[in-house]
Protein backbone atom coordinates (compact mmCIF):
# COMPACT_ATOMS: atom_id res chain seq x y z
CA UNK A 1 0.00 0.00 0.00
CA UNK A 2 2.89 2.32 0.66
CA UNK A 3 4.22 1.51 -2.79
CA UNK A 4 0.78 2.13 -4.30
CA UNK A 5 0.69 5.55 -2.63
CA UNK A 6 4.17 6.32 -3.99
CA UNK A 7 3.12 5.25 -7.46
CA UNK A 8 -0.03 7.40 -7.20
CA UNK A 9 1.98 10.52 -6.21
CA UNK A 10 4.66 9.84 -8.81
CA UNK A 11 1.99 9.50 -11.51
CA UNK A 12 0.31 12.70 -10.35
CA UNK A 13 3.66 14.52 -10.37
CA UNK A 14 4.44 13.11 -13.83
CA UNK A 15 1.09 14.42 -15.19
CA UNK A 16 1.68 17.85 -13.62
CA UNK A 17 5.20 18.06 -15.04
CA UNK A 18 3.98 16.90 -18.45
CA UNK A 19 1.30 19.62 -18.44
CA UNK A 20 3.87 22.25 -17.40
CA UNK A 21 6.23 21.15 -20.18
CA UNK A 22 3.41 21.42 -22.70
CA UNK A 23 2.48 24.93 -21.52
CA UNK A 24 6.09 26.08 -21.54
CA UNK A 25 6.64 24.66 -25.02
CA UNK A 26 3.58 26.54 -26.26
CA UNK A 27 4.81 29.75 -24.59
CA UNK A 28 8.21 29.27 -26.22
CA UNK A 29 6.65 28.90 -29.67
CA UNK A 30 4.55 32.03 -29.17
CA UNK A 31 7.53 34.00 -27.92
CA UNK A 32 9.65 32.78 -30.81
CA UNK A 33 6.97 33.86 -33.30
CA UNK A 34 6.72 37.29 -31.65
CA UNK A 35 10.50 37.66 -31.66
CA UNK A 36 10.67 36.85 -35.37
CA UNK A 37 7.98 39.46 -36.10
CA UNK A 38 9.76 42.10 -34.01
CA UNK A 39 13.12 41.37 -35.65
CA UNK A 40 11.56 41.64 -39.14
CA UNK A 41 9.96 44.97 -38.20
CA UNK A 42 13.25 46.21 -36.72
CA UNK A 43 15.09 45.31 -39.93
CA UNK A 44 12.60 47.34 -41.98
CA UNK A 45 12.81 50.33 -39.64
CA UNK A 46 16.60 50.12 -39.48
CA UNK A 47 16.75 50.12 -43.28
CA UNK A 48 14.77 53.38 -43.39
CA UNK A 49 16.44 55.13 -40.46
CA UNK A 50 20.13 54.45 -40.88
CA UNK A 51 21.76 56.89 -43.25
CA UNK A 52 23.52 55.36 -46.18
CA UNK A 53 26.63 57.20 -47.37
CA UNK A 54 26.33 58.98 -50.70
CA UNK A 55 28.73 58.15 -53.46
CA UNK A 56 31.08 60.84 -54.71
CA UNK A 57 29.17 61.16 -57.99
CA UNK A 58 25.86 61.64 -56.14
CA UNK A 59 27.35 64.36 -53.94
CA UNK A 60 28.97 66.07 -56.91
CA UNK A 61 25.72 66.01 -58.90
CA UNK A 62 23.72 67.38 -55.97
CA UNK A 63 26.24 70.17 -55.38
CA UNK A 64 26.33 71.02 -59.07
CA UNK A 65 22.52 71.35 -59.12
CA UNK A 66 22.64 73.48 -55.96
CA UNK A 67 25.27 75.81 -57.48
CA UNK A 68 23.24 76.16 -60.68
CA UNK A 69 20.17 77.07 -58.61
CA UNK A 70 22.15 79.68 -56.69
CA UNK A 71 23.53 81.16 -59.93
CA UNK A 72 19.99 81.39 -61.30
CA UNK A 73 18.79 83.11 -58.12
CA UNK A 74 21.69 85.57 -58.31
CA UNK A 75 20.91 86.35 -61.95
CA UNK A 76 17.26 87.02 -61.08
CA UNK A 77 18.24 89.30 -58.20
CA UNK A 78 20.73 91.19 -60.37
CA UNK A 79 18.07 91.69 -63.08
CA UNK A 80 15.61 93.02 -60.50
CA UNK A 81 18.19 95.44 -59.08
CA UNK A 82 19.09 96.64 -62.57
CA UNK A 83 15.40 97.11 -63.43
CA UNK A 84 14.77 99.01 -60.18
CA UNK A 85 17.79 101.25 -60.72
CA UNK A 86 16.76 101.96 -64.32
CA UNK A 87 13.29 102.96 -63.12
CA UNK A 88 14.70 105.47 -60.60
CA UNK A 89 16.97 107.17 -63.12
CA UNK A 90 14.52 107.38 -66.00
CA UNK A 91 12.12 109.74 -64.29
CA UNK A 92 9.13 107.60 -65.15
CA UNK A 93 7.50 108.28 -61.81
CA UNK A 94 7.73 112.06 -62.14
CA UNK A 95 6.26 111.98 -65.66
CA UNK A 96 3.48 109.68 -64.48
CA UNK A 97 2.39 112.18 -61.82
CA UNK A 98 2.67 115.06 -64.25
CA UNK A 99 5.67 116.62 -62.60
CA UNK A 100 8.98 117.48 -64.20
CA UNK A 101 12.03 118.06 -62.16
Amino acid sequence: TMKEQDVKYATQEYKTLDKTISELSSDRETTSTELTAVLDYFAKIKERCIAKPETYSERAERRKAEIEGLKEALRILEDEVAFTQRGKHSGAQSRFLGFRQ
